[in-house]
């Protein structure tokens, strides 16, 4: 099953794609854990996706649909994978279906998740991101079992920069627009679903799980 999922910021494509990969046995591709390993490094494409990310705008097409066609060429992407803020241009949704058909195989769904823009406004403002492994939580909906601390290694919480309330809004403004013609692409190509991200993780995942499993 290859997939991605579509949503502006804070929907919660990351907490859901940790919980399919777990659920479905492929891996959870996000191209942001990628940056943000390259910006913890100081790489040259960390220092240049960092300047973008803390401006609250969007990584370029060139920095980031060479990372993606080197990951889905590894081998325990064979049964699937579930791609999570990538494609995010109508630009890379064509260098991905490139990608995929140099491959031999096409995309089965493209999941858009929606919430109120209150509601993503809050969730990103609230997110704590573990500083060590990456690990996300939430200080209201999510929070860790000790404040400030890590459940999964121990490590420290932090607020991302592009996670205060000002940047937060500049970043959803951003992606409505690019967001919606990706919807539009892929919804003419006749494999968009529509979930709702609200009523709880574990509510969203079910509905999630029942779409997946109803298109196999």
């Amino acid at each position: 099953m290859e997939m991605i999922l579509l949503g502006l910021p804070g929907v919660g494509k990351g907490t859901q794609a940790k919980k399919l990969e777990a659920a479905l046995d492929i891996p959870h591709i996000a191209t942001g854990d990628i940056f943000r390993e390259a910006i913890k490094n100081g790489t040259p494409l960390g220092k240049k996706a960092e300047s973008f990310i803390e401006a609250g705008e969007l990584v370029p097409d060139e920095v980031t649909i060479g990372i993606v066609k080197e990951r889905l060429g590894k081998s325990d992407c064979e049964n699937g994978f579930i791609l999570d803020g990538f494609p995010r241009t109508l630009k890379q949704a064509e260098a991905l279906d490139n990608i995929l058909n140099e491959q031999n195989r096409e995309l089965d769904l493209a999941i858009y998740l929606t919430a109120e823009k209150e509601i993503l406004v809050e969730r990103l403002s609230g997110r704590r991101v573990c500083e060590d492994c990456g690990a996300t939580y939430h200080i209201k909906n999510n929070p860790p079992k000790k404040e400030g601390v890590c459940d999964e290694c121990g490590g420290r919480l932090i607020q991302r920069s592009d996670d205060t309330e000002e940047t937060v809004e500049k970043r959803i403004e951003v992606n409505k627009e690019k967001t919606a013609k990706l919807v539009d692409f892929y919804r003419n190509k006749g494999i968009l679903k529509e979930v709702q991200s609200t009523g709880g993780i574990e509510n969203v995942h079910q509905r999630l799980l029942k779409l997946i499993e109803a298109h196999k």
